[in-house]
C-alpha cells in the first residue's frame, strides 16, 4: 500500500481532521458503493460520522493530495 494511503487511513483511525485536511485535495472526488461525494468538507464529515474506509481500489493525486478515491468494497464496520 502506498504511503499516502497509509497516512489517510491512519489519520481516519486517529480522527485527525487536521492531518486529513492536509492529505485531501479541496476538490476531492470520493466514491464508495452507494456513495459519491465531491469536496473535502463533505468527505471529512463522512469520515467523522461513518465506519472507516478500507484502502481504495484506485486513487489519483493532485498537488501531492488525494484528488480521487474509488473503493468498491464495503467500509470496515469494526
Amino acid at each position: 500500500m502506498d504511503a499516502v494511503i497509509e497516512q489517510v487511513l491512519a489519520a481516519v483511525e486517529r480522527h485527525d481532521q487536521v492531518a486529513l485536511k492536509a492529505l485531501l485535495h479541496p476538490y476531492l472526488h470520493w466514491n464508495e458503493p452507494r456513495l459519491a461525494l465531491r469536496g473535502r468538507v463533505k468527505v471529512l464529515a463522512r469520515l467523522a460520522a461513518s465506519p472507516a474506509p478500507g484502502p481504495p481500489d484506485s486513487y489519483e493525486l493532485r498537488d501531492g493530495q488525494i484528488y480521487r478515491w474509488t473503493s468498491t468494497g464495503v467500509p470496515d464496520a469494526g
